[in-house]
């Protein structure tokens, strides 16, 4: 009661300038932090994604040497196969063909690449086509490794003695072990990846057993 009410108000107070002065910086910065933290989940900061890849290559130098031990393990054991198959085929060899003793060469154990077997001194077909060349194609090692064969001794026209030598393509990488024999059919190993080509050197390097 008693109170007069106008039509204006007039300007406003220091208080009243102040307290909305404040409201709207408080807003504002309310808005603004919004946007920040929204900035921010979108995706992983520069220092997230440098420690994701620096684990990513931890991970890998551990398991890459694993793998590639691995490997040559493995193209180890199928040298050391395909080797006794040859020794396997060189006797069966002998036996068929008696006037001319142990192969003459690796091929004649088996036969061409693609083609059917026909049995014959040249091609025996005593081992498969990609052993009996040496990879397919031709001479490009099998399973990381290269074969080769020799006659090893000749008595009367006759071969009486053979070789055979299974080396890692590249050493360290396909392999690290070399294996050879000769006519007593045992596989022996030289850890260096040389082994030998001749019967007498040969029986100097160990059993791969022992």
């Amino acid at each position: 009661m008693g109170t007069k009410v106008t039509s204006g108000f007039g300007p406003a107070g220091a208080k009243i300038r102040t307290t909305a002065s404040f409201v709207t910086r408080y807003f504002n910065n309310e808005t603004n932090e919004g946007k920040i933290e929204m900035r921010k989940q979108k995706g992983f900061s520069l220092i997230e994604l440098l420690i994701v890849v620096a684990i990513i290559l931890i991970i890998a130098a551990i398991a890459i040497p694993n793998l590639l031990r691995a490997r040559m393990a493995a193209n180890e054991s199928s040298a050391v196969a395909s080797v006794r198959t040859i020794n396997t085929a060189e006797v069966t060899y002998n036996s068929t063909y008696p006037t001319i003793g142990f192969s003459p060469n690796l091929v004649s154990l088996g036969g061409a690449l693609g083609v059917a077997c026909v049995p014959t001194t040249s091609t025996a077909c005593l081992i498969d086509a990609v052993l009996a060349n040496d990879g397919n194609p031709a001479n490009s090692g099998k399973s990381g490794y290269l074969f080769t064969t020799g006659v090893g001794t000749v008595a009367g026209g006759v071969n009486v003695g053979y070789t055979v030598l299974a080396v890692p393509i590249t050493i360290n990488q396909t392999g690290i072990r070399a294996f050879c024999a000769e006519e007593d059919a045992v596989v022996r190993v030289d850890p260096k990846g040389a082994c030998s080509n001749v019967e007498a050197t040969i029986l100097t390097f160990n059993p791969l057993n022992q």
